[in-house]
């Protein structure tokens, strides 16, 4: 395994510019030049004290989230394309999980002066790459300097009419629970690069053959938000009654909906999609497939619950995976194992404050 980070910066053949010659005001500069507005609702973007973003009678949605180098990144694997790319992804998934079209993001940094400009350019050609791909715009932000390394900071900003919007709070008993995507292929991901991680510790002139794991690595290093899904409901004229998306773990976020629905739920065990990759690595690792379903987080799949009578319309779909469905808040929330006995459902999933 190569230190991304670490063989840019040794390497003497690399051109290296201090991002003390720019400024602050130059580096925004420069690592925004190219950025393009595409939202007619962006009225104004970068250059002033703030954004001027203008939905009419459309509901606003925002959102934020915090990735700090150390806790939810490890940049002696995590390329930092990879990196501006995820962090902008982390957010989208937020907004998407409203039902709501997202149109805008700021970015803010705190990085250390082990950051030359080069570095900092990779980073920005990933959140570039994602807002290109995902049609929005990069309208503000903030840069500072940091003592602990890489701090990275998204706001994305959303909008939907008030009646397509869809909260956690919706679900009713006998709703269906449905997941789009397959589940804990992000959490082996990060199992192999950490094994790899130790490996090149141990041996610094080993090449890993990480061939037999690339869908594992791609859903952890390049997630996708799930924009499609929204577009697939909406043609198929289903609207969940509540949703959230699967950041922190399948369990966490079932407890989420319910807790939030004021619902129980019974979530079948042989119902979780899987796909095979996860299985075989499972059994490579030692791992319990469920249990890495259930508690692995960074899936960035969403979780929903709609209406038994729009079941129909979604049966077949291979996007979409009915996984249980909700109870009333007595009967508890529970997992129905392939024994068929109910054990009770714990959030065991990703918490950073406890890591």
């Amino acid at each position: 395994m190569i230190n991304y980070l670490c063989k840019m910066i040794e390497d003497k053949n690399t051109a290296r510019t201090q991002i003390s010659e720019l400024g602050e005001f130059g580096l925004i500069d420069h690592l925004t030049k190219s950025f393009k507005i595409k939202q007619k609702t962006t009225n104004l973007g970068i250059g002033d004290d703030a954004a001027v973003i203008d939905f009419g009678n459309k509901k606003c949605v925002l959102t934020t989230d915090l990735l700090v180098e150390g806790v939810h990144f490890d940049l002696s694997y995590v390329p930092l394309k990879h990196l501006g790319y995820k962090a902008v992804i982390v957010n989208l998934s937020d907004v998407y999980a409203m039902n709501a079209t997202a149109t805008q993001i700021t970015v803010s940094i705190a990085v250390s002066n082990r950051f030359p400009l080069e570095a900092l350019e990779e980073l920005y050609a990933g959140i570039q790459t994602a807002a290109k791909l995902y049609n929005i715009d990069v309208v503000g932000g903030d840069t500072t300097s940091s003592t602990t390394g890489l701090i990275i900071s998204i706001t994305a900003v959303g909008y939907a009419e008030e009646n397509d919007l869809v909260y956690r709070s919706g679900a009713r008993d006998n709703d269906l629970l449905v997941v789009t995507g397959d589940l804990g292929a992000a959490y082996l991901g990060l199992q192999v690069l950490e094994r790899e991680k130790q490996v090149f510790k141990v041996n610094p002139n080993s090449q890993p053959d990480l061939d037999a794991y690339t869908y594992l690595i791609e859903r952890q290093l390049k997630p996708e938000a799930r924009k499609d899904i929204c577009e697939l409901l909406k043609a198929l004229d289903v609207k969940p009654t509540s949703m959230i998306d699967i950041s922190d773990g399948l369990s966490s976020e079932v407890i989420h909906l319910c807790k939030q629905s004021k619902v129980g739920a019974n979530v079948y065990e042989e119902k979780i999609p899987l796909d095979p990759v996860v299985i075989s690595v499972c059994e490579e690792f030692k791992l319990n497939s469920t249990t890495v379903a259930l508690n692995g987080g960074e899936d960035y799949e969403l979780l929903f619950t709609m209406k038994q009578e729009d079941f129909p319309k979604i049966k077949g779909n291979p996007n979409l995976t009915v996984i249980g469905h909700m109870t009333d808040a007595k009967s508890g929330i529970g997992l129905v194992t392939r024994a068929n006995e109910k054990i009770i459902l714990q959030a065991q999933g990703w918490n950073p404050i406890r890591e």
